[in-house]
This record gives structure tokens, sequence and C-alpha cells, in this order.
């Protein structure tokens, strides 16, 4: 270590101490572990600030595009590790918390993950504003700071059950309240017909209902080599501590869910919306988000003296998935108030800085709100769209005059519903899907109609994620690796950089040190399953037996969100044929696997939750079948998140991405696990099919199932009968009879579970067709790849061969390369680092308070 570290270590401590006393009124020996941690946090944090100022000067000084990103989540992980990594101060924090007698992995352990998200989208959207960061793009994240997240997951007994998720129960040194910024935000109220400077006509609101949004910022620090990091800001909304928001009156009249409505809209990510309060307060929470951060969107540009005629100029507004779709009635409403624009000025205006993501194929997931409800809670807003609508169906009807059918099926309002993806499509500039097949799915199937009409509108942008989270900061021990490979740590911030692996992928020297690492990782994953991942029984006490894991097995991982189309119904099948197998003969198979699985299902979502009962009934059984030994074991991750995905992916050998062809946009899970020198077990879709081009085919030899175009051609045609599988595969259809013959079930709740899957692959429900997935159809095809993964798993160097050149296959799957292609596809930003100048006065300013840690 050198002298200038130490020299620096010393400094952060004595910091450190300055803030036990003054933040937590402990002196060191007095404070535990999480009073440690927030003296830590706001050392470092005081370093950022000077940085974090200066790029917010810095934009308000220069009249260049600045990117606005709106999404209803986000999922950072722990800020501090992260932070620490991109300030490249791992070695300068750990010297100074060892001084101080304490270590850096049991202080970093203590910050909760932020509840901000539910999974691929949150997760998303946290590592482009990384790469934002990173790259020094001007840009603002908007979200909103949910009290209780999306929530906590426990097993109770194979039952999911959800807790409020406590990440904001503690001190957060990672937020700063901006009471300054707060906005109001309307709903409900009658409105009044005026008109603008300009004769168009606009709307005032009376007998309105009220609602402060007060925001709080997170500082999101981009990697940088020098001192001259950018920070950008991530602005989270919230009602909770906003007196006004409770309704006083509702509340001594008894109207107790009334009077708190306001308040909560911030409690909780998606609520459950089969009933009206839950509809109300989903589609207020969307509005919320949409207006507050207009208004502060509005109020800072017209703060920089800046004329409207030039917002459309220098103002980039991304809509991450249709949430915030309102953004585009929203923004016509505040540019065509009194003082604003005229109305086609403003259209124009509003679709040149609108960019619309579309993260979904499913229909279900593409918004429509109930026609009524709407009009009731956004009265204005309804106007609008109801002008827009109109405007839409003429300009339909001028290139088709004669189909009224296809003016029904892009109008905006239709049928009672307001459709939020055609809304958002029709006032954007650019539409993107997010991996190549799931782009041409929407201009072909999706939204066919709407790219005929606007066909220069749709474009592609494949996903990425940030090799500085997933890879330098998760896996340090392969970070170090790739930087000795590689000649250099380059990768870091170029990560095209990791093809040069493939050079050295066939040396069997490599591929010896590859495999012990991976073996670490295991070890480590397996230290964490017998510490930290309790499931509980029945009275939702921690159990105690944790099933033995074998090291030597293959780790054979599912991490996401639990969804049919996601198919852990799948694999729970294909390992019960393996264990099916392994009864009649416990040498049926060559290997030892253990089956991985963790992510959550919603809240109302009855089939997923089934899924996860059955995994749990199976591992109940399966891991205490003593006849079996080692050879199969099947392991629940409760309560997945970033810190836990942390735990899993770097340990991960067999990486599950075996959606239903067409079904998934993407998929981000698939790009860490590849990264992390996982091989991937997949179906050719979403990015899948781009990596596996990427890769080569040799190296990716673990496709199966049916494709998109024929998985489209058997639903169009209405001939695949998943009771012929069933009939024609005997092992298929052996394992399938578990599902209702009590097999793994103890009572008839759980019967009654498992036969509800039962009949959905069979012979499905008064509104759904038989397997609608297609789970049986690709299980053979599954099955017989699975045996290939064995027989390549038995040749550690060959398997360890194929790891790496897969991850020299990721470079263009980072999240840096997909802001680029915004950058320059959509948004046509370009960088603005922090000025030197204003951060040169404010390092000044602080020096003369306290010096610096950084050189």
């Amino acid at each position: 270590m050198s002298t200038q570290i130490i020299h620096q270590a010393e400094q952060l401590a004595e910091k450190i101490k300055h803030y036990l006393i003054t933040a937590c009124d402990k002196v060191l020996e007095e404070a535990n572990a999480y009073e440690f941690y927030e003296a830590l946090s706001y050392a470092l944090r005081e370093e950022i600030m000077c940085n974090w100022a200066a790029c917010r000067r810095t934009v308000s000084q220069k009249a260049q595009r600045m990117l606005f990103y709106l999404s209803m989540e986000y999922l950072p992980g722990r800020i501090l590790g992260n932070n620490i990594t991109n300030l490249q101060a791992n070695e300068l924090v750990a010297a100074a918390v060892k001084i101080l007698g304490r270590t850096l992995p049991e202080i970093a352990a203590c910050e909760e993950d932020p509840g901000l998200g539910n999974g691929g989208l949150g997760r998303l959207a946290s590592c482009f504003l990384d790469s934002l960061a990173t790259l020094q793009y001007p840009a603002k994240g908007y979200g909103l700071r949910y009290q209780y997240g999306v929530f906590d997951q426990e097993i109770w007994d194979g039952v999911q059950v959800e807790r409020p998720d406590p990440w904001l129960l503690l001190e957060n040194p990672w937020q700063a309240r901006r009471d300054t910024f707060a906005q109001t935000v309307r709903f409900r109220g009658q409105c009044i017909k005026t008109a603008n400077i300009f004769g168009d006509e606009v709307y005032d609101l009376e007998d309105f209902e009220e609602v402060r949004a007060l925001p709080y910022d997170i500082p999101i620090v981009g990697y940088c080599r020098t001192p001259d990091f950018s920070v950008l800001t991530l602005r989270l909304w919230t009602t909770k501590e906003s007196p006004r928001n409770f309704q006083l009156q509702c509340y001594n009249a008894g109207q107790l869910d009334q009077a708190a409505e306001n308040t909560t809209l911030t409690d909780v990510l998606y609520p459950a919306d089969y009933h009206a309060m839950g509809k109300r307060v989903r589609l207020k929470q969307e509005f919320l988000l949409v207006s507050a951060s207009l208004q502060d969107i509005v109020h800072g540009y017209k703060a920089l003296n800046y004329g409207l005629k030039d917002f459309g100029d220098l103002v980039r507004i991304q809509i991450n998935d249709t949430h915030p779709a309102l953004v585009v009635a929203e923004l016509m409403r505040l540019l065509t108030k009194l003082d604003g624009l005229p109305w086609q000025a403003a259209w124009e205006t509003t679709q040149a800085v609108v960019g619309f993501t579309n993260h979904t194929i499913l229909r279900e997931a593409l918004e429509e709100w109930d026609q009524e409800l709407f009009r009731i809670l956004l009265p204005r807003q309804y106007l609008i769209i109801e002008q827009l609508n109109q405007n839409l169906c003429n300009q339909v009807r001028t290139k088709w005059p004669t189909d009224e059918d296809k003016v029904r099926r892009m109008s905006i309002i239709e049928s009672g519903k307001v459709r939020m993806a055609h809304l958002a499509i029709f006032g954007s500039h650019k539409v993107n899907g997010v991996a190549a097949l799931h782009s041409e799915i929407l201009k072909k199937i999706v939204f066919k109609d709407f790219c005929d009409l606007f066909p220069e509108r749709f474009d592609n942008v494949t996903n990425g994620v940030t090799q500085r989270r997933w890879l330098l900061h998760s896996n340090p021990e392969l970070a170090q690796f790739l930087t000795d490979k590689l000649g250099g740590d380059y990768w870091i911030t170029e990560f095209d950089q990791v093809q040069g692996l493939s050079e050295v992928a066939a040396d069997p020297n490599a591929q010896k040190e590859f495999l012990a690492i991976k073996r670490r990782n295991k070890e480590r994953f397996i230290h964490f399953v017998r510490t930290q991942n309790r499931l509980h029984d029945q009275h939702g006490r921690p159990l105690r037996n944790i099933p033995f894991i074998d090291a030597d097995s293959l780790f054979d991982v599912q991490i996401k969100r639990f969804h049919e189309y996601k198919r852990q119904l799948l694999n729970a099948l294909h390992a019960i044929m393996v264990y099916q197998e392994l009864c009649e003969n416990p040498q049926a198979r060559s290997i030892k696997r253990t089956l991985i699985f963790g992510g959550k299902a919603a809240p109302s979502y009855r089939m997923s939750k089934n899924i996860i009962r059955l995994i749990y009934l199976m591992a109940a059984k399966i891991n205490g079948d003593t006849t079996i030994g080692d050879k199969l074991k099947i392991i629940i991750v409760e309560n997945y998140n970033v810190s836990r995905a942390q735990e899993i992916i770097p340990a991960a050998e067999l990486s599950e991405q075996i959606s239903t062809a067409g079904l998934e946009a993407s998929g981000t899970g698939n790009m860490k696990l590849a990264m992390n020198g996982a091989l991937t077990i997949g179906t050719d879709d979403g990015a899948n099919v781009e990596m596996r081009q990427a890769v080569g085919d040799h190296f990716w030899p673990f496709l199966f199932g049916a494709s998109a175009p024929e998985i489209e051609q058997m639903k169009y045609a209405k001939k695949y009968n998943s009771w012929m599988v069933y009939s024609e595969y005997p092992k298929i259809r052996k394992a399938v009879d578990t599902l209702r013959d009590r097999t793994f079930t103890r009572n008839e709740e759980e019967q009654q579970a498992l036969q509800e899957l039962h009949t959905g692959l069979l012979e499905g429900t008064f509104d759904t067709l038989a397997d609608p997935y297609f789970l049986l159809h690709d299980l053979p095809s599954y099955y017989e790849t699975q045996k290939k993964v064995e027989e390549l798993y038995l040749n550690p160097g060959k398997w360890a061969e194929y790891a790496m050149q897969n991850i020299a296959g990721m470079g263009r799957f980072s999240s840096d390369r997909s802001i680029k292609d915004y950058a320059e596809k959509i948004w046509g930003l370009q960088p603005l680092p922090a000025n030197k100048m204003i951060l040169s006065q404010m390092r000044e300013e602080y020096a003369d308070h306290l010096p610096s840690i950084r050189p």
C-alpha cells in the first residue's frame, strides 16, 4: 500500500469519527455496525458533493440538450459498495475501516437494497443511469420513493408471504430532501374552459384534489479514472411527508381509507389492481410521477431564461415503458397554458421531446385504463387525449379512407378504454424495442398498424447491463482475471475489449484459473445459503434444516420474477423427470446438479405462486431423499433482489433463459450471467438471439425449443395440442402426473395448487387454451439439450473454454453501448463533463473547510 493511500485512509478515518459524533451521537467504541455505515457513507458523500454540484452548475450554464429519464422502477442495489467501486476507492476505504477496527464487508452488509423496483425494468433503468454518469451525458432520472418497496418476500412452507420492505426504516445517508423543489399535482375537479393568448382552448380546474409531491435526490456516481467524475441526480417523489395530503375531514367522518389515500400513493410499487381502489391508486401513482417530474423539468428550464420555442431542441424525455405515457398529455397541457405555445407548436414540440421505450409484447402489460375512471381522476388530460385521438383518427382515415377497422385498432380511446401504448407511440418521435427480435415483433405484429403509418418512428436499441456493477463490483476475482488476461483494465469502460479473452480460452492454465475462481464463488454462495437464506415453516419460524450443497455439482440457475411465460414450470418438470430417473437408478445421471431458483410472484398472480409452491414441495422431498444421494438438490433463494443476485451470479454455471420464444422482450439477467462465465441454455428469444450471434453457434451449444415464428404459426393455425405430447412421451406423462397424484403434496390446499398447474397444462380454463406457453411442446427438446449440458460438464477444461468464449462475446451487451445507441439514434445527445473551472472552484471552497481525501 502506498504512502499516499495510507495518508488518505487516515484522513478518511478521521472523517468517519467526525460523522459518528455529529450524525450518530456516538464515539467509535459505542457505534454499532449500522451507525458506522452511516458515518462512512456521509464521509464519502462529502467527497461526491463537489462533483455533484459542479455537474449541476455546468448544465445550468451551458445551453446543451439534456435528457430526463422517467421510470416507475429503479433497482440500484446497495449504493455504498457501488460508489466505492466507481470512485476506485476500494483499497482506500478498506484501509480506513481497518484503522478503526472494522471490516468493509461487515459494514457494507448493513445497507438495505432500495425498494424502488421489481425486476429487469428497474435494474435496467439503474444500469442506464450508471452508464449515463460514466459517459458524462447531461441527464436526470425521475421516479417514486416507495415507502415499502414492492414487498419483501418470505416463503412460509411453500407459500409466498408479502411483507412491507423496510428499506427506509433507518436513516438513508444517500438521499437528500429537496423541499424547495416540491410540486403540487391535481386530481379530479371540474374543468373550466378558457383560452390561451393564441386562442386555443385550455382548461382551468376547480374543486380539485391537490397532492404535494416532495422530492428526495440520490447521487449517481459515474466511473472515472480521474477525480473529474460525473454525478447525476435521481429524483424520487413521495407523498408521505406532506400533511396536507392527509384529508383530516374524511378521517373525522370515519372515512379512513379516503382520508389516507393520497398519503399512500407512494407506499407500494404496483398495488394490486383487482379492486377499484387499487386501480385508482395505480393511475394516480403514474400521473404523480409524470406531473411532478414535468413541472420540475419545465420550471427548471424556465429558470435558465430559455424561451419555450427552444424547448423542443434542448429537452429530451424518455419514458421507460407505458407507465409514464401520460407525459404526452400533461406536457401538452403545460406547453399550451396561458403563456405557452399554440396547440400545433406544442404538439410538434411534444413529439420532438418525447421518446418511448416499449418493454413488452404481452397484451396484458400494454396498459389500458378504464375510460370513466380516467375522465374522473384526470379531467383536463382526458380532454386533451380526446383531441389528440381525433387528430390520430383523422390521420388514419386520410391514409386508409375505407378502413374503419384500422381506425378502431389504432384509436387511443376505444371500447371504454384509454390505451396508453397508443398514446405514447402517437406522442413520440421515436419508439424503440429492446432487442432485435422484440423490435421486429413490435413492427410486424404488436404495433403493425402504427408502423405502417409511422415507419420512420420505430427503431431498436438492444438492452445492456453495466459491467461495473455486475463484474467489477460483484465478481472481483473474475474482474482481476480479465485484467490480467487482457493486459489492462480498460474493459471497465470499453467492454468490447473482452473479446480478447477468446485468445486464451483454449489455454489449459487459463482454464484452471477460471475454474478455480468459479469454485471459490460457488463456495461463497454455499456459505450465503447456510447463513443468510432461511425459509420458514407454516408459522413463519425460520427452518433449521439447510440442505447440503456440493460445490462439485453443476450450479443451474434461474433467477427472475415468476411468470408463466418465463417457464419456471418447464425447469421444474425437467427436474421431476431427472428425479424419477434417479429414483429408478441412482447412477442414471453422470453429474450432480443443484437447481437454484430466485424471484417473486406478483401478489395477485395465482399461477406463479402455485409454481413457487411446487418448487418448494419438490425441494422438500428431493433434498431429503437419501436414495439419490447428492445427485439433485433444489435451492430457493428467498426475497431475491440485487444484493442476492450478486451472491448467485458469480457462482452460476448454467443460465436458464427458457421463456416462450417471442414473449421475452430482451432479458438482462441472461447478460449478467453470461459475462460472469455461465453458459446459457435457452430459446431463441429476446436478446438471446443476439448473444448467440455474438458468441457463435459453436460456443452456444444449448439452444432448444420452437422459434418465435414457429410459435406464432402454431398460435395462428390453432393446431398445438399439449395432450399429444403428454400421450406420446411416457417420461413427460409420468412427470406431469405428479401434479395430481400427490407425489409431492401433504394436504388438500397443496393438492389444489398443483392441480391448477396440471389443469393449465392439459385442459386450460374457460378463457385460456391448454398450455398457452408451449411448455410441453418444448419439453422434449429441453430434456435432450440438458443431456448435452451434462456431457460438456464432464469435461471441465472444455466447459471453461466455452464459458470464456461466452464472456468474450458479451462486449456489445454493456449498457454503455446501449446508452451510446440511444444518444445517437433517439436523443441526439452529446457528453457534457463538469466544467473544470467550476469543479476547481467547488473544491477550493471545500478545501477551505476540510482537506479532500482524493488527490
